[in-house]
């Protein structure tokens, strides 16, 4: 019995260490948790991290509060600190928790975030959005392509035609074949 109990004791010294490595090399918490954007179906959330360690992405847990939904977003080689949540269920109840994955594991889940969506025939006002929210203002639905856009489309999609001819037609092929190569030398001789 000493002797199984002075195998385990090392094992078990192994593994407490290894958790303190997993843990302290954790990323921190995301902070500042905020819902901004908020529409009927659609809402952009975002975050800050604690500078300091290595994040390589972010992991979100969406859950709507009556429990009829629940969403898991893992987004890994970004740096972004936001995300908009879409296909929302309108004038319903959402809770939000955002956790930073780093090379040795995720960190703990930020503090929950409540938020309503809106109703389809509620509207914010026209100036209710922060000045560093993400709009798309600057967007012209209705633009029209100019006459050189065109021209270059028209250009790219022609030459690219043509080497899709090339290749299907055994223009490739053919060049590269060395029986091809000698058989023409030999017609023309």
């Amino acid at each position: 019995m000493a002797r199984v109990s002075a195998m385990i004791s090392p094992v078990l010294v192994l593994f407490g260490c290894d958790l303190c490595f997993v843990r302290a090399n954790r990323p921190p918490s995301p902070v500042n948790v905020t819902v901004t954007q908020l529409k009927a179906n659609s809402a952009t959330v975002s975050w800050d991290v604690p500078e300091g360690d290595v994040v390589i992405g972010y992991a979100i847990l969406q859950q709507r509060q009556d429990g009829q939904m629940q969403r898991f977003i893992r987004e890994v080689n970004t740096t972004n600190r936001a995300c908009v949540l879409w296909d929302l269920a309108e004038d319903a109840d959402y809770i939000i928790q955002v956790q930073s994955i780093g090379l040795y594991g995720e960190s703990q889940a930020s503090k929950r975030v409540h938020f309503r969506t809106l109703k389809e025939t509620d509207r914010l006002p026209s100036n209710s959005s922060n000045q560093g929210d993400i709009t798309m203002e600057g967007l012209d639905k209705d633009r029209q392509l100019q006459t050189g856009e065109i021209i270059i489309i028209v250009a790219v999609l022609l030459m690219w035609a043509g080497e899709c001819h090339k290749q299907c037609s055994g223009g490739l092929r053919q060049s590269y074949n060395p029986w091809f190569t000698k058989r023409m030398w030999l017609k023309r001789v």
